[in-house]
């Protein structure tokens, strides 16, 4: 199983959430059927994500473990941000900052520059060199 396939996997499954104001539970239940978390993969022609290569039992703990210190979170995200509100981050660039924030606070198992790293790749991959550089900078803050 292969931990970075579960992160992007849990990063379509926030970006999903946080676009459609679906519920992360009901997320979850539909995660056998990934093609629900696909619009981003359309939209930007990125090669789909075989459930075979992921750790369902670390996205479920990761979208649960987000969803029930989502305030912590956020709140971690805005004291980081520079002249920036959380309001005006792109969903995508949220998602992934919301998702490497729980790693950094609550995953201890994962070295910090780990999870940082995976964050910027997940950002260049779905949002594009400034975001990564951007999502850096505010994680970077974190540690």
């Amino acid at each position: 199983m292969n931990r970075r396939k579960s992160r992007e996997v849990a990063m379509r499954l926030l970006f999903q959430t946080t676009l459609n104001g679906e519920n992360l539970e009901e997320a979850l239940e539909n995660l056998k059927d990934v093609r629900e978390s696909e619009e981003i993969t359309k939209e930007k022609d990125y090669e789909s994500v075989d459930l075979k290569d992921v750790d369902i039992d670390y996205v479920k703990r990761i979208i649960k473990g987000i969803e029930e210190n989502k305030e912590e979170i956020d709140e971690k995200i805005k004291g980081n941000l520079k002249n920036w509100k959380i309001e005006r981050l792109s969903k995508v660039d949220l998602s992934i900052l919301r998702l490497c924030t729980y790693e950094l606070k609550f995953e201890e198992d994962i070295p910090n520059r780990v999870s940082i790293n995976e964050a910027i790749e997940l950002a260049k991959k779905y949002s594009g060199e400034k975001s990564a550089t951007f999502i850096n900078g505010v994680l970077g803050k974190m540690i």
